[in-house]
């Protein structure tokens, strides 16, 4: 039996409870990974209270739903034609399209192989199990979407949270010019040694303005939004002509205007596509591995908790005192 977090019903973080449940055997191409520590994500959080886009009802069994994309663990068993992965290989999750019925919240979680990549040596349980998701969403956007180049002014919108840090890190690893939006003058100096080139703080400053005073007069060449809603307006009279936006996130639920014209091209990221192509996930190991190896790629953590106290760990998240930073939880 695997300890499992499961939920029966939406709702606030005490939904949350323990059980036992049976430990799946890996199929075909599948591999059962022991899992050391998950983190925490905004889909877990959405999840959990049913606020995500077509959620209906619970899935997974009758009743019970799991949660959790990401983590880090050991392979435990192997099913028939795997051999990418031997038992007692450290791996990290890479996607769990499936959350609901296989998520990472357990002690035990069975994928097919192709969901899993080495982790890295450098890096420990606690930042092996908060890296994927965060780096993966922003490589997906940034290099694989919008093909971001070396010297291209790069606008991330959402900058303190855990994608908009990694995009910062990201971008400066390749030698593009990473520009963070914050509501937070609090939080320059943190993005600024997250990379970020300059910082803007929206409230203080008028973004187009500052775009065009202290970056370029023409804009910027690429931005990731992580926000949407309204603010998209000015993303794109801040955006040169010929310039991308990618979407790829929700943080603002209000309706994101439509461009007057196509100067500015607009792509809505979807990751698990992405996720869904094994040349391109691993470019991204290879990437992560890569500025792991060199020290320029590492997650920001706030705490890391236990399992007996997943209720606290998703109190904190959703108290928002973690400030985009992830919160980790070791099994």
């Amino acid at each position: 039996m695997s300890r499992t977090v499961v939920f029966e019903s939406f709702g606030g973080p005490d939904v949350l409870q323990i059980v036992s449940e049976p430990v799946i055997e890996p199929a075909a191409s599948e591999a059962r990974v022991r899992l050391e520590a998950f983190a925490i994500n905004p889909l877990d959080a959405m999840m959990r209270t049913g606020s995500l886009p077509g959620a209906g009802s619970t899935a997974g069994s009758p009743g019970r739903a799991r949660l959790g994309v990401e983590g880090t663990g050991i392979v435990e068993a192997v099913g028939a034609g795997v051999t990418t992965l031997q038992v007692g290989d450290p791996v990290i999750i890479t996607a769990i399209p499936d959350a609901a019925s296989r998520g990472s919240y357990a002690a035990h979680t069975t994928l097919p192989a192709t969901a899993l990549i080495a982790r890295p040596a450098e890096l420990d349980v606690v930042h092996a199990a908060a890296i994927w998701v965060g780096f993966s969403t922003a490589y997906g956007a940034l290099v694989e979407t919008a093909r971001m180049q070396r010297g291209d002014r790069v606008l991330v919108t959402g900058a303190s949270g855990s994608v908009g840090r990694a995009a910062l890190q990201i971008a400066d690893r390749i030698g593009a010019v990473p520009i963070g939006i914050t509501r937070d003058g609090a939080k320059i100096e943190s993005l600024r040694a997250a990379g970020a080139a300059d910082v803007i703080v929206t409230g203080h400053d008028d973004l187009p303005t500052a775009i065009h005073e202290r970056v370029s007069t023409e804009g910027v060449d690429v931005v990731l939004d992580l926000v949407r809603g309204p603010g998209r307006r000015d993303l794109l009279t801040a955006t040169r002509t010929g310039g991308i936006l990618v979407s790829a996130g929700f943080l603002d639920p209000r309706p994101a205007p439509e461009p007057d014209d196509d100067r500015v091209r607009i792509i809505d990221y979807r990751g698990f596509d992405l996720l869904a192509d094994p040349a391109a996930v691993r470019r991204m190991a290879a990437f992560l591995a890569a500025g792991v190896r060199d020290g320029a790629l590492l997650p920001a953590i706030d705490e890391a908790f236990d399992l007996d106290h997943i209720v606290d760990a998703h109190r904190r998240f959703d108290e928002g005192g973690h400030a985009g930073r992830k919160i980790v939880v070791t099994v």
